[in-house]
């Protein structure tokens, strides 16, 4: 029973899954593929029906319904849920067989169609009565339940993610169902079937318009990847270069150092050297500055002494001029006084000889020309001396 339950419900839980494994991870439609979307959408837009469906299409499509609505609920049963909500879970299931249950009693209709569309359906449906049975579907389905849980993790591929969104769906596409079957039997329509997808339709392009947009996203990504990658190269390779003239600038600074370095030792030996014999010359020089300072101080003493000499032999001198200067006046007195008594004596005479005074007399003619000769060889001798 439980084989046969598993392989009845496993067909629609594939197709299922694999729809919304498409619609989650699926690629974005192409320009091509979006322009034949967009020209079904419009070939495939239904119009709102107005009349009433006929009894026998009616009947279909309510059969129809009915099988969809159970394969969804076996795919409740069967789906792997988290183990912490087991318990809410079943005590869900058995509120909805319960409810299933009950409708089955009250709507002979649905028994109808099922009998009626039995060759339109595919050849394990002739085993849902079977399943509808009271007792032996929830314990089936328990069953099952245990089965799943008792599988080991690798075997359970759908993430928790996965699940709840087909979860989600399966319980969309129930209530859409039931809210289909319920407008066909009261008004016979199923405009509210038209109006969830045309509005599937649009979440679907809006959906595929999030992929484009998100496909885009990640077509940028990767080429800003691919840049900051070449960027990335480009900065080690920049920053290698920068190293290895890091490196080549080290070397280079710790040979210049090492160069200073013997310079500088070098230049302290030199200073040191200079250094000493600064202190020798300054000593040296010292002592000669002293010598010379002594020398000076006793040149000095002489030269005050002989200064004293000096200024004593001018006053010496002074006065030996003074007095050579005064007997050279009076003997420059004395011979202007002996000058003077020669003229004045020569004076006398004449007047004595010219007078004739006293012993003197006038010669004679002959006598007066030889005393004439006589006197001025006198007078001549007079004027030589």
């Amino acid at each position: 029973m439980e084989e046969g339950q598993l392989g009845a419900t496993s067909l629609p839980l594939k197709t299922r899954y694999s729809e919304v494994t498409v619609s989650v991870t699926g690629e974005p439609p192409s320009v091509v593929e979006e322009e034949e979307t967009a020209k079904e959408a419009d070939i495939d837009t239904i119009p709102e029906v107005i009349e009433p469906l006929s009894i026998l299409d009616m009947l279909r499509i309510s059969a129809v319904l009915e099988d969809t609505t159970d394969q969804l609920s076996i795919l409740n049963y069967i789906m792997p849920v988290q183990y912490e909500r087991r318990q809410s879970t079943l005590t869900k299931k058995n509120n909805e067989m319960n409810l299933e249950e009950k409708s089955l009693e009250k709507s002979p209709v649905v028994s109808k169609t099922s009998k009626i569309t039995s060759a339109f359906l595919p050849k394990e449906e002739p085993k849902l009565p079977e399943i509808r049975q009271g007792g032996q579907f929830a314990n089936g389905f328990n069953k099952m339940q245990d089965f799943v849980f008792q599988k080991p993790t690798k075997q359970t591929i759908t993430s928790t993610e996965t699940l709840k969104k087909i979860q989600m769906d399966r319980q969309f596409l129930s209530d859409v169902i039931t809210d289909t079957m319920q407008e066909l039997q009261n008004s016979g329509t199923f405009t509210s079937l038209l109006k969830a997808l045309s509005e599937e339709r649009e979440n679907k392009m809006h959906f595929y318009d999030i992929i484009a947009r998100e496909e885009n996203g990640r077509k940028q990504i990767k080429y800003l990847q691919k840049q900051l990658l070449n960027v990335k190269r480009e900065r080690q390779v920049e920053v290698q270069k920068l190293r290895l003239k890091t490196e080549e600038e080290n070397q280079i600074h710790m040979a210049i150092e090492i160069f200073l370095r013997k310079e500088q030792q070098k230049l302290e030996e030199k200073l040191e050297f200079w250094m000493e014999k600064f202190d020798k010359d300054t000593e040296m020089k010292q002592n000669e500055l002293n010598a010379l300072k002594s020398a000076k101080a006793s040149d000095l003493a002489h030269l005050q002494d002989l200064a004293r000499m000096i200024r004593e032999y001018e006053q010496v001198i002074i006065e030996d001029r003074m007095e050579k200067e005064k007997n050279r006046k009076n003997v420059e007195q004395a011979l202007l006084e002996l000058k003077s008594i020669i003229k004045l004596q020569a004076w006398w005479r004449g007047t004595i000889v010219r007078n004739e005074i006293g012993s003197f007399s006038m010669p004679k003619k002959d006598k007066d020309d030889g005393k004439d000769s006589k006197g001025k060889d006198k007078d001549k001798r007079r004027g030589k001396k």
